[in-house]
């Protein structure tokens, strides 16, 4: 564990003097405001977009319900937004058949903040980061990377994808769009030295990153090495509160064995893989649940409560957190 570790920080280290010359312009960032009572609530929803298919419409149905009696703020979407491949264009109309009129109830007339799966990397990426898209529903916002600030919580959203090897080395039959990202190795270099100035410079209370990529999962995927020895290292620097993603289809909470992290898995918007769960890599598993259904959080300055629910409103597992509020004068 320790060469491990060791081999993740000089890796970082190096991505770091690489990028020295050729940063790039810092994260996007965007402002979502806070309750008048000063909390924030919303819901986390992955891997959905099949046109209702595979119980989507039942996760939706019930996304709508929680969302109305928590009077949520925002909905979190973890990626795989449109299967099987991406969209094709800004006028595909999966757009509107997995998404626009799937989510109608009116508690989740709320800003959507979207990341980038691998699936929908499969399709015109360029298509699903479009402004238009916004035109045609307001609530879509999808990009790569960016911070979402909220005062009591800054979200971190990072492009997972491009830091997978098997997409570039061994793609099979899919082809992937790498349309900004090539060179791949200068991308990834600057995107970790962004989120490490990013976290530096944030003063909210909890920090939160969410990625489409599990760093730590007993499911399908299991965990995501790639995401282990270059992105967690940072996120153990920066003592971050939560890391959120999708990816494995289902709802999972495994908390770190040596930091404060805790790993939230929200992939069960539609399809779900049942019974597939790795037996031998279980340290700090708190709850897995192999099927349809989605995760809720609420926030304050000094508590968070997150709650996964099933396809019929049900709450399998909760986690609560506080922490001081410490000064930033």
């Amino acid at each position: 564990m320790a060469g491990l570790w060791n081999h993740s920080l000089q890796w970082v280290l190096t991505c770091f003097s690489f990028c020295i010359i050729s940063i790039s312009a810092e994260l996007q960032r965007f402002e979502h405001p806070i309750k008048a009572n000063g909390s924030l609530s919303l819901l986390v929803i992955g891997d959905w977009g099949r046109r209702g298919h595979y119980n989507q419409s039942l996760v939706a149905d019930q996304m709508g319900r929680i969302g109305e009696k928590l009077n949520i703020d925002l909905v979190v979407s973890t990626g795989d937004n449109f299967y099987e491949n991406g969209l094709n264009s800004i006028h595909d109309p999966s757009f509107k058949k997995s998404f626009a009129k799937i989510y109608t109830a009116k508690s989740l007339q709320k800003q959507w903040y979207s990341v980038l799966g691998n699936h929908d990397y499969r399709g015109n990426v360029e298509a699903q980061l479009n402004p238009i898209l916004r035109k045609i529903d307001r609530r879509w916002l999808c990009l790569r990377s960016f911070v979402l600030s909220s005062g009591i919580v800054d979200f971190f959203f990072v492009d997972t994808t491009p830091f997978v090897d098997k997409y570039f080395l061994r793609p099979g039959h899919h082809t992937y769009d790498w349309r900004g990202v090539l060179p791949r190795n200068e991308y990834l270099a600057n995107l970790l030295v962004d989120l490490d100035l990013a976290l530096t410079a944030s003063t909210a209370n909890w920090k939160i990153v969410i990625g489409h990529h599990p760093i730590r999962s007993i499911g399908h995927h299991r965990d995501t090495a790639e995401l282990t020895v270059q992105l967690l290292p940072i996120l153990e620097v920066h003592d971050i509160d939560m890391y959120i993603n999708g990816h494995d289809h289902c709802l999972e909470h495994i908390s770190s064995t040596r930091r404060k992290i805790q790993f939230l898995t929200s992939g069960g918007g539609s399809k779900a893989w049942n019974g597939d769960i790795d037996q031998l890599n279980q340290d700090g598993l708190k709850f897995y649940y192999d099927g349809q259904g989605f995760m809720s959080a609420e926030l304050t300055q000094t508590e968070a409560r997150i709650v996964f629910y099933d396809i019929f409103g049900k709450v399998l597992h909760n986690l609560d957190l506080s922490k001081e509020l410490y000064s930033t004068m």
